[in-house]
């Protein structure tokens, strides 16, 4: 597992000496040692560094990795440049082109995103090939969920888009008055029409961040 360089470190260091942690990273490391493991390790934190605790302006919490060859890079939702772009991406892009007019583009690469403030953020960061929920219950959660408080601490506006109950399960946990917590149902194409189509979060994220004299979220991811 990479090491969190930036304020991330001491926001979550305390994690780190906890019985959970330990007992986590030894089976994180085993797994890598004898399965194939996904995203590789050295992006397990991506989330993290590519958004600094200080620039976190949204978060968009997933749950488990992709895990299926080559998706998962350390941001939910996301997939590297050159691998297809999967359903649920596909949904939140629908979204984007009827709330925003955003084109849909040809690939699912979102660091854009994280680069710009958004933390894109699975409960659980690691996940056997083939294997969905696999590393679910060995200790990510509580990690994650430090993450999440981390977030609630800021004092200052931080929007939270929580879509389907997992995430939504969340909601106890943000008690901050200066977010916005937006909810709706998961994009997969097994809910996506219960309600997140035209949900409009990405329109409401940005309303609410230059009411506050934030920039806003350019979400257009370009073509390749």
């Amino acid at each position: 597992m990479g090491m969190i360089a930036n304020d991330w470190q001491p926001a979550v260091q305390a994690e780190f000496k906890k019985p959970y942690y330990k007992e986590l990273y030894n089976f994180v490391k085993e797994e890598y040692s004898t399965h194939v493991i996904y995203p590789p390790s050295d992006d397990i934190f991506n989330a993290l560094h590519l958004t600094p605790l200080s620039e976190v302006k949204v978060l968009i919490l997933g749950q488990d990795p992709y895990h299926n060859d080559h998706q998962a890079h350390g941001l939910s939702f996301s997939v590297p440049p050159d691998q297809d772009i999967p359903p649920s991406l596909q949904n939140i892009y629908k979204e984007l082109s009827q709330d925003l007019g955003c084109y849909i583009p040809d690939n699912g690469f979102l660091e854009k995103w994280a680069k710009q403030g958004v933390l894109l953020l699975n409960t659980v960061l690691t996940v056997r090939a083939h294997q969905a929920n696999s590393h679910q219950g060995r200790g990510w959660e509580q990690f994650t969920d430090a993450v999440i408080s981390a977030v609630n601490e800021q004092d200052r506006p931080v929007v939270y888009m929580l879509w389907g109950r997992p995430a939504q399960s969340k909601i106890p946990m943000l008690k901050n008055p200066k977010h916005l917590i937006l909810k709706a149902p998961h994009p997969s194409p097994l809910s996506a029409y219960r309600g997140f189509f035209g949900c409009r979060h990405f329109s409401q994220a940005n309303a609410f961040l230059q009411e506050h004299g934030l920039e806003p979220i350019d979400w257009q991811i370009e073509n390749r």
